[in-house]
């Protein structure tokens, strides 16, 4: 049988398209209290959650827009994918990225309208609420495991609530002009963004699904009758 947060696992999705709908305050809260509550490691809660919307998103998005004109560098704070990606995991990767963009009727060789795309995560897809997530330099790897539960707990209480979310690892790649533009502390590192809201369910991006792996491909029992 079925339980309710089953439910909510299988119905959660990465929502890249918004209604103009606002996100109460108070909605956000309930969703920062829940990524406090995910495990910690010795209780160290490792990660903070910069909440923005209206001109302070705005402005942002405007900073990153530029960057993105001008060409900076992408930072290399942290590591997110292998290096070299693994042939499995590559294929992947380009599974999911040509099912978005099949959703959009971007074609394979459509170099630009890829990268029109991509810079969305850059506005926040036009979500109402933008989020910018860090952590301190000095945590352990381990802590970033922690952060992952953190932000699961996050975007389930989106889904609980009714909106949509999805998480935006990209962001990083400006992450000193956002630590730069918020005047974040020394010691915060950008890790990745979140854009909340409503979902538009008329999207083709949000309509599509990416394919999990079946249960045998990741785990193994042993000890069972």
């Amino acid at each position: 049988m079925t339980r309710p947060f089953e439910r909510l696992l299988h119905t959660r999705r990465s929502t890249r398209a918004f209604t103009d709908d606002p996100v109460p305050r108070s909605a956000v809260e309930r969703m920062c209290r829940a990524a406090r509550r995910a495990p910690s490691g010795a209780n160290l809660q490792p990660g903070r959650f910069h909440v923005l919307t209206g001109a302070a998103l705005t402005d942002l998005v405007a900073v990153l827009h530029d960057a993105q004109a001008r060409n900076v560098p992408h930072a290399t704070e942290y590591s997110y994918f292998p290096s070299p990606m693994p042939a499995q995991l590559k294929a992947r990767q380009r599974a999911a990225g040509y099912a978005l963009y099949e959703a959009l009727g971007i074609g394979r060789r459509d170099v630009e309208g890829r990268r029109a795309q991509f810079a969305r995560n850059y506005a926040f897809f036009d979500a109402p609420i933008g989020v910018v997530v860090t952590i301190r330099r000095d945590m352990g790897k381990g802590c970033f495991m922690d952060l992952g539960m953190s932000l699961m707990s996050f975007l389930l209480s989106a889904e609980d609530q009714g909106f949509g979310a999805t998480g935006i690892g990209a962001l990083a790649n400006y992450g000193p002009q956002i630590h730069q533009h918020l005047q974040l502390p020394p010691d915060e590192m950008v890790v990745c963004g979140i854009a909340v809201g409503v979902a538009d369910d008329t999207a083709p991006e949000n309509r599509f699904r990416t394919e999990r792996a079946a249960l045998d491909e990741f785990t193994s029992f042993r000890g069972f009758d």
